[in-house]
């Protein structure tokens, strides 16, 4: 059975990043946007970052242009925006699909490991269900990732224990990643 360790994903400059490397450490897994409603997710990844990266929290930033085309620059140009918006200074992968034939490996595990278990509650949950049942109506049936910034963390065993969507309330996402460090 394959482990979160067996994985791996490229730089911007086609580097690959062995998960492996992360062993003994908290991950955060999300999938990025520089155009989207939930951009300013950023900032609260970023303090984050900052707080408990010296406790042993990593942040994998993995862009990806197949919701609604909110990320279309290079991956240089994805980074010069965080770096020079939000001051990221967490690891950036090179953007790729995180859904479909064309997924990495990577995001085809953290899906089997955590699927789909709702948008929750209030104005933004409900606006993604109306906006997402007019693209796929069995979306509430199925892992595939439906929009930028869900995020996974990823224990310091490399269990897959969360699945936050973009809706999650960043402080729910602090709160478990708090939890295991």
């Amino acid at each position: 059975m394959a482990s979160f360790y067996d994985y791996s994903v490229m730089d911007p400059k086609g580097n690959e990043v062995a998960m492996k490397d992360f062993e003994g450490k908290v991950v955060l897994v999300v999938n990025t946007a520089t155009g989207c409603g939930f951009t300013p997710h950023y900032k609260d990844l970023e303090d984050m970052y900052e707080k408990y990266h010296d406790q042993g929290l990593e942040i994998l930033d993995i862009p990806c242009n197949q919701f609604a085309g909110q990320t279309p620059g290079t991956d240089e140009e994805i980074h010069e925006f965080c770096t020079l918006k939000y001051h990221t200074q967490f690891p950036q992968m090179k953007k790729v699909d995180i859904n479909g034939e064309n997924a990495i490996p990577l995001y085809g595990f953290l899906k089997s490991q955590k699927g789909f278990e709702g948008f929750g509650k209030g104005a933004k949950a409900m606006m993604m269900g109306a906006m997402l049942s007019k693209i796929d109506k069995d979306y509430k049936n199925n892992p595939e990732i439906k929009w930028n910034f869900t995020k996974f963390v990823v224990d310091r065993s490399g269990n897959v224990v969360a699945r936050f969507e973009p809706t999650a309330d960043m402080a729910d996402v602090a709160k478990c990643v708090a939890s295991l460090i």
